[in-house]
């Protein structure tokens, strides 16, 4: 039994009895080649909560900072996040985003599922801030489906972020699945990599409700 499995076994009840989950639309994730997840990202439980609720599993780019942590706390993060498919990066520094598109590509190339939060970190306050274009060089540079997704409830489980989980429903809606075939090659142009990020933003937008604010979350961090 792999670990991922025995994770899901575990703790996929905890998870329905604390959050009773409804997921709608997950019949728009192919059952097999590559796909690229891309959503909204509120809170920390969202890397938890998505894995869970899909029947392939999902790998993902996290912060090293997870997998380094000491004590019981930090073995058990470690444990958790990579049996689930977290894949740690050193996002930090001129090379951090390199890193993660190259991983991101590399599973792709594999035929696997690949998660990814395209606003690059939570959002400050709620609301659906500015996507980056990684997420388009990836489905151009692959040819991997872009399913949208929604994580709608999760900032109540973990107001600002932080602290113990609280009980409490959420919805993880998926959207159908978006092809840009008609881009192919063109993952160099700037012009086509933000009209390809804005169209997967905007359904990431519609499935959540969510207000979008034109411009960076880091930004909007940097500013605050």
């Amino acid at each position: 039994m792999s670990r991922f499995v025995l994770i899901k076994a575990v703790l996929g009840p905890i998870m329905r009895l604390m959050f009773r989950p409804r997921v709608e639309g997950v019949e728009h994730i192919p059952g097999d080649g590559p796909v690229i997840l891309a959503g909204n990202h509120v809170t920390f439980i969202d890397s938890m909560i998505l894995p869970l609720v899909c029947d392939r599993q999902v790998f993902f780019i996290g912060k090293d900072e997870y997998v380094t942590g000491k004590g019981i706390k930090g073995r058990l993060m470690a444990w958790f996040f990579t049996g689930v498919g977290m894949i740690p990066v050193d996002r930090d520094g001129g090379r951090g985003g390199v890193a993660a598109l190259m991983t991101g590509r590399r599973v792709l190339d594999e035929g696997r599922l690949f998660g990814i939060y395209p606003e690059g970190t939570r959002s400050p306050d709620g609301r659906l801030y500015r996507g980056r274009t990684g997420i388009a060089r990836l489905t151009l540079m692959t040819g991997a489906p872009v399913v949208p997704f929604a994580m709608i409830g999760t900032d109540k489980i973990q107001p600002g972020g932080a602290g113990l989980p609280r009980p409490h429903r959420v919805t993880v809606r998926f959207g159908e699945a978006m092809e840009f075939s008609r881009y192919e090659g063109m993952d160099r142009d700037r012009y086509v990599l933000r009209a390809v990020t804005d169209s997967v933003m905007a359904e990431v937008m519609r499935l959540s409700g969510q207000e979008y604010v034109d411009m960076y979350a880091s930004k909007a961090k940097e500013a605050a």
